[in-house]
């Protein structure tokens, strides 16, 4: 038996990023922009893996990831009562079936 078949498998979560990201040549942001803040749902084991994979993304698509936070996973969030619309709910389904990280929304800065 190799340790991987001792290991039980964690199953994978959809966790809440919200990650602000500054300027980097190419990154696709309005030209008067000084950064944006990207809401995410990304799939992973736990948060940190999320948080790891939605940064390598990022970084993959020249965006410059600065700060993220995260706000938990969907169990987590409605524990703390949070009101989580259809549409949100969907996207998590989707991060999830997929396994990948999407992004839910973006906010440019302007100074």
């Amino acid at each position: 038996m190799t340790s991987d078949e001792t290991k039980p498998r964690r199953p994978q979560q959809v966790y809440t990023l919200v990650v602000e990201v500054g300027r980097k040549l190419g990154d696709g942001l309005p030209d008067k922009a000084t950064g944006a803040a990207l809401m995410i749902y990304a799939s992973g084991v736990d948060e940190a893996e999320a948080v790891r994979e939605t940064v390598a993304i990022l970084k993959q698509a020249d965006l410059a990831p600065l700060d993220v936070s995260g706000y938990g996973s969907l169990e987590e969030r409605l524990a703390t009562g949070d009101e989580i619309a259809p549409e949100e709910r969907a996207l998590m389904q989707r991060a999830l079936d997929e396994n990948s990280v999407i992004v839910a929304q973006m906010t440019p800065f302007f100074d």
